[in-house]
């Protein structure tokens, strides 16, 4: 049987949008000989919609455009994600997480998530209503089980005992001969092997085809990666699509394999391309047409540089460098050679004569209290009031280009750096910005090498380097890693090897600057766990580790 797999970037909400896009793609497949034609989850409401669903109209304008799509449907059915409503007689959720199997002008069959996630960046419990039963779909002699997303994350080796259904085992017990998921997996850093591996070890243990249609794209803070594949009744993965981008392809799922397909695992590479992805959405979706970020010469606004470029091309990126009393010249001038390099404009404005007007203006209430951290966060406040004024002024995005590393322990400053609308790399340790700057300049040669090799440094006394205040970023980022991915205790932490004094000091800023993460701008997730969406911690709280 050939199965076309429509790997589509929907936007939440643009019914008309997403109906056009499935239409496309649907006819793409039949001109390639489908049989049957997938898309991903939640294909023409866009994932995740989350509180949208309760607005009056969001549910009758998805079933008025899946009217629409099913009209536009011949033979070759179609199988479409989207929202539907729970019966209102029932008691339950208003909602149902649905898949949609239109055939010859009509919705034939209509199925139900069974699995409804509730935990990490996921609160489909808040929405839906779970399905009660599980059964194939029989079309032209062949039973078909229909899955959606988290309806098949059950296997055993991945240690998650969060259900005490299995909808792929029903499915099979009642009879299906090929498996299909709908799905809107969003990405991380080892996510594609994962599925890989998963949906391998499903194949086999049903000893039938899986057929994987992830969506791709970028919604909020969520990336998804793509990556549908098909998996043949030995468990080989016969069929692998790229990532990150949108793709239409058909399959033969009676085909078998002694091996894998092989795909790009290089971490530096999913990086790069899940973080142009969201950059793009992020800023064609809200409706801008450029972006603008400040150059320090440093290695985090290269590298956000250097993304911003490949996202939206040179010419709708702008930079300011703007330095001030303790800015080298050689950070101004990396500034403009990566902007030459780049192929974008950058202008320069110093700060020092607005940073003087603003000390000698508090004069009377500083009271002649000596230069501290006060003066410090002044000027990235003047430079984050300046980047603003650009934005505001020129109707561009500012980009913020902080890591996740300054984050995590508060080492940035509140409406100074951390001042934009999206904050590109804020999920990016240090040590992996220095990892991708690396992998970028392999192969585009663009960051100049000064930016890679110079201690970091903010420049805000003399002087200054970040290994000043912040341990080692090797240390600090392994630390954290532990700390916020895995959730271990200081004392756990200390007992890989770590030391006492530096673990507590880490854990401890974490914690205190909660409040300044809540008041930061969105970031794009690429980690297993990252500071907004999927980590949800109180900002008032007694607790001690």
């Amino acid at each position: 049987m050939k199965i076309g797999i429509a790997q589509i970037n929907p936007v939440v909400g643009d019914f008309p949008g997403n109906a056009k896009k499935i239409l496309a793609a649907y006819r793409e497949c039949l001109d390639a000989g489908a049989e049957l034609v997938v898309t991903p989850e939640m294909s023409l409401a866009g994932y995740p919609p989350r509180d949208l669903v309760f607005k009056s109209r969001f549910v009758p304008k998805c079933l008025q455009a899946l009217d629409y799509l099913s009209g536009e449907v011949g033979e070759v059915p179609l199988l479409v994600g989207y929202v539907d409503h729970h019966h209102p007689a029932r008691p339950g959720k208003p909602f149902r997480n649905a898949a949609a199997w239109l055939e010859c002008g009509e919705v034939r069959h209509r199925v139900w998530k069974t699995l409804l996630p509730t935990y990490d960046v996921f609160d489909e419990r808040r929405y839906f209503e779970p399905g009660e039963s599980c059964e194939p779909v029989l079309w032209r002699g062949r039973r078909i089980g229909i899955t959606i997303c988290e309806d098949i994350w059950t296997e055993e080796d991945l240690q998650r005992p969060f259900y005490d259904r299995d909808p792929v085992g029903e499915l099979i017990g009642n009879g299906a001969e090929i498996l299909v998921n709908l799905s809107a997996s969003p990405f991380h850093l080892g996510k594609p092997a994962v599925r890989r591996a998963m949906i391998g070890g499903i194949a086999r243990r049903a000893k039938a085809p899986v057929v994987y249609c992830n969506t791709v794209g970028a919604n909020d803070q969520l990336v998804f990666d793509g990556h549908s594949l098909v998996a043949s009744a030995n468990g080989r993965i016969v069929a692998q699509m790229d990532g990150f981008a949108e793709a239409c392809r058909v399959v033969d799922v009676g085909v078998t394999a002694d091996d894998d397909v092989p795909w790009d695992a290089c971490e530096p590479a999913q990086l790069h391309a899940a973080l142009v992805l969201g950059l793009r959405d992020y800023v064609t979706k809200c409706g801008f047409s450029s972006v603008c970020l400040g150059l320090s010469g440093g290695i985090d606004s290269a590298v956000t540089a250097v993304l911003a470029v490949e996202a939206l091309g040179a010419e709708r990126v702008f930079g300011l460098t703007l330095p001030g009393p303790y800015s080298s010249r050689g950070s101004v001038d990396d500034s403009f050679a990566l902007a030459r390099k780049l192929g974008i404009r950058c202008a320069e404005l110093p700060i020092g004569h607005v940073f003087d007007a603003v000390k000698e203006a508090m004069r009377p209430v500083f009271g002649g209290k000596p230069e501290d951290l006060t003066e410090e966060n002044m000027q990235a406040r003047i430079r984050g009031l300046m980047l603003m004024a650009y934005s505001n002024k020129e109707n561009h995005l500012l980009l913020t280009t902080g890591n996740k590393s300054e984050l995590a322990v508060g080492y940035c400053t509140i409406y100074g750096d951390m001042n934009g609308g999206l904050a590109v790399i804020s999920d990016l340790p240090k040590t992996r910005v220095c990892e991708l700057a690396r992998w970028i300049n392999r192969t585009h040669e663009v960051i100049p090498q000064a930016t890679i090799d110079k201690p970091p440094s903010a420049e805000l006394r003399p002087d200054q380097k970040d290994q000043d205040t912040l341990p080692p970023y090797e240390t600090l980022d392994a630390i954290l890693e532990l700390y916020v991915e895995h959730q271990l205790s200081s004392d756990e932490i200390i007992a890989r090897g770590f030391a006492e004094q530096t673990v507590r000091w880490v854990q401890r800023r974490v914690d205190l600057n909660e409040w300044k993460r809540h008041q930061a701008a969105p970031g794009l997730r690429v980690t297993s766990k990252a500071f907004g969406i999927g980590r949800r911690m109180p900002i008032v709280q007694r607790f001690v580790d």
